[in-house]
């Protein structure tokens, strides 16, 4: 499957001579689902957040959920539900992708913290993490 922007012509004659414009999905590409190589392609990310060496490895080796206490620094500026790019802290490599469970602003609140502060820092909670595994492709 390919997505392709209704804005720009000439864009399906591209795909038919085997240049993909758009964001292709492949159909058999192991577990990795639709949704998980639509976050990896070529979404623009909003901003980063950089992660110290323990967030990298559960992230890389367990698969899970970034919490706040993991992240060390958030670059950009962007709200709650866009992409950003996960950065290895002590390489400069963007380890993951994923969508945010907090703007930038909230998320520079509660950095370096544990999930159980995040209600008395910013007065309420939305989710433990800044980003669930659900949300996250490994790069």
């Amino acid at each position: 499957t390919v997505i392709l922007s209704g804005l720009e012509s000439g864009q399906l004659l591209e795909v038919l001579n085997g240049s993909f414009p758009g964001t292709l999905l492949r159909a058999e590409s192991g577990r990795v689902t639709a949704r998980k190589q639509w976050l990896a392609g070529r979404l623009r990310a909003s901003g980063q957040l950089l992660l110290d060496a323990g967030a990298v490895e559960v992230l890389t080796e367990s698969g899970k959920s970034l919490l706040p206490v993991g992240v060390v620094r958030v670059d950009g500026d962007f709200n709650r539900g866009e992409l950003v790019d996960c950065v290895a802290e002590n390489t400069g490599r963007t380890v993951a992708r994923g969508l945010v469970n907090y703007s930038s602003a909230e998320a520079r609140r509660i950095i370096g913290q544990p999930s159980s502060r995040i209600e008395s820092i910013l007065g309420y909670v939305d989710e433990p993490e800044l980003i669930h595994r659900d949300n996250i492709v490994i790069q």
